[in-house]
C-alpha cells in the first residue's frame, strides 16, 4: 500500500507557524486599518447557492472557477469563490434593520479552480471592505483611501505602487460612441484589454483585429489613441460633459486633497468582473520583481438589487493576502516575526515538575504565555527547543527555586541571566513584549 502524500491541495497552502505568524500580520494591520475607518467585521458561509454567481459574476468565474457540487438535499451550491455575492444577499435581507451608510468587513478564504501561479492560488485569503447606502465620488474615494492605507499602513511609501482608476460607464461610452462597437463586440474588447498586458503585442493586435472585423482599419488607430491617453484632458471631446468624466475628475480631486499623491486615470483599466456599474481601481506595484495588480475593487450598484429588494449605491474592494505579502517581500517591508510564546519552563527534575507546573499556571494568570516542558529530558535538549522555537525566555525550576520563590530566567537573545521571583518576571516579559515588539504593537 502505497503511502499518502504529505504535499497540500494543488493550488493551496500549508501554514506553519512561521507561516501564521506573517499573514496574522498582515490580517491584523488590515483590521486596524479598515476600522479606523469605521468599517465593522461580519462573517459569512463557506457554501453559497450557486445561483448568486452565476447572476452576475460572469461566466468565466462561475461556470469555469468555481467549485460547484450538488448537496445530498439535491441543491447546486459553490465553495465562495468571492465574498461579494454573498454580503449583498447579507444586506437585501437586513436592509429595513441596518443603518446607512453601512461600512462592512471581512477577512476570509475562498476557492477559484484556476491555474496557479504566483501571486494567485486555488485556495486564497482576501480583505473585502465594502461601503452599502452612499453614491457619488466621495464614496469612491473613500474607499480607494482605505485601499491606500491599507498597504501604507505596512511602511511603503507611494512611489512603491500606483493606484489606477477608471470608469466603466465611460468605458461603454468609448466603446460604443469612440471605438463604433456593437454590444459583442464591446463586450469582446472589454475582455482583451483586461488581457493586455498578459498577452504578446501581436497576440493582442490579432483579436482586436477579429473583434472589428471590416470596420479594423479604422477601429485599430481609434484603439491605439484611446489607449495613448494618460488623462482625463486626453478623453474624445464629445465626452467631456458625459457624467462619468465628471465623476472621474471629481473622484481624483478628492484623492489629491486626501494626499494620495499616486493616483492616475488608466483608460484601459477593466476590472473583469460583469456587475461593475461606475468607478472601477486597482492598486499596482511599481517594483520590477513584482511589476503586477496588488487588487482593486469598484462601484457594484445593481447587486443587492438582484435579492428581490431596492439596489443600494455599493462600493467595494477585496485585497489578497498573498499578493500583499509578495509585495512587502519585494520592497523589504516583511517583518521579523518570533513566537508568540513569552517563557519556556525548563523543569530540572522529575520532582521539580509540580513546581513547575505551579509556575506556569501563576505566570498564565498575569497573562504571560507559558510554555511548560513535559518531556523530562536532559535540560540541554529543553534548551535547544526553546531556541528553534525562538522563545526569547527560559525559567528553570528546581527544588531550590522552588523553595525560595527565586527562579533563574535566561534572556535566549541576548545570553544573560538573572535570578528573580514571578512577579519580575511577568514585568521582564510584558517590558519586552511593548518594547520594539513589531508584531504585538498590532494585536487585536
Amino acid at each position: 500500500m502505497s503511502s499518502l502524500s504529505t504535499q497540500s491541495y494543488k493550488g493551496s497552502r500549508d501554514y506553519f507557524p512561521e507561516e501564521k505568524r506573517l499573514q496574522n500580520y498582515i490580517f491584523n494591520v488590515w483590521h486596524k486599518t479598515v476600522e479606523s475607518f469605521g468599517y465593522e467585521e461580519y462573517g459569512a458561509p463557506l457554501l453559497e447557492p450557486l445561483d448568486i454567481y452565476l447572476a452576475k459574476s460572469g461566466q468565466e468565474l462561475a461556470g469555469e472557477q468555481t467549485y460547484a457540487f450538488e448537496d445530498r438535499g439535491g441543491r447546486m451550491v459553490a465553495i465562495r469563490p468571492e465574498m461579494t455575492p454573498s454580503i449583498s444577499r447579507m444586506v437585501a435581507a437586513k436592509r429595513q434593520e441596518l443603518a446607512m451608510p453601512a461600512r462592512l468587513y471581512s477577512i476570509a478564504n475562498f476557492m477559484r479552480y484556476e491555474r496557479p501561479q504566483r501571486g494567485r492560488e486555488r485556495e486564497f485569503w482576501q480583505l473585502n471592505a465594502d461601503l452599502f447606502g452612499v453614491d457619488g465620488a466621495a464614496a469612491d474615494a473613500e474607499i480607494i483611501d482605505l485601499s491606500h492605507a491599507s498597504v501604507m499602513n505596512f511602511g511603503a511609501k507611494q512611489e512603491m505602487f500606483t493606484v489606477r482608476v477608471n470608469n466603466r460607464q465611460l468605458i461603454n461610452r468609448l466603446m460604443s460612441q469612440f471605438l463604433k462597437l456593437d454590444i459583442v463586440g464591446s463586450t469582446m474588447m472589454m475582455k482583451l484589454l483586461d488581457r493586455k498586458n498578459k498577452i504578446p503585442a501581436e497576440e493582442f493586435k490579432r483579436q482586436a483585429i477579429e473583434i472589428f472585423g471590416n470596420q479594423a482599419s479604422e477601429g485599430l488607430p481609434k484603439l491605439a489613441k484611446m489607449i495613448s491617453m494618460k488623462s482625463v484632458d486626453d478623453l474624445p471631446s464629445e465626452l467631456m460633459e458625459d457624467e462619468s468624466v465628471k465623476q472621474l475628475r471629481e473622484v481624483m480631486k478628492l484623492l489629491s486633497q486626501k494626499g494620495i499623491t499616486n493616483a492616475v486615470f488608466d483608460v484601459t483599466l477593466m476590472r473583469g468582473l460583469d456587475y461593475y456599474t461606475g468607478m472601477v481601481f486597482e492598486l499596482f506595484d511599481n517594483s520590477p520583481e513584482n511589476n503586477r495588480a496588488l487588487f482593486g475593487g469598484g462601484r457594484y450598484d445593481g447587486l443587492v438589487g438582484l435579492f428581490g429588494v431596492e439596489p443600494i449605491a455599493t462600493v467595494g474592494v477585496g485585497m489578497g493576502a498573498t499578493t500583499m505579502e509578495q509585495f512587502l517581500e519585494v520592497h523589504g517591508l516583511l517583518p521579523k516575526l518570533a513566537s508568540k510564546t513569552d517563557v519556556y519552563i525548563i523543569p530540572v527534575s522529575k520532582e521539580s515538575m509540580a513546581g513547575a507546573d505551579d509556575l506556569a499556571r501563576k505566570l498564565r494568570s498575569e497573562g504571560v504565555r507559558a510554555e511548560l516542558d513535559i518531556t523530562g529530558r536532559k535540560i540541554d535538549k529543553q534548551i535547544k527547543a526553546a531556541l528553534k522555537k525562538q522563545i526569547p525566555f527560559a525559567v528553570f525550576v528546581g527544588e531550590d527555586e522552588i523553595a525560595s520563590g527565586a527562579y533563574t530566567v535566561r534572556n535566549l537573545v541576548e545570553s544573560d541571566e538573572q535570578k528573580v521571583g514571578a512577579e519580575r518576571i511577568v514585568t521582564i516579559v510584558k517590558d519586552r513584549r511593548y518594547d520594539g515588539d513589531e508584531d504585538a504593537l498590532f494585536e487585536v
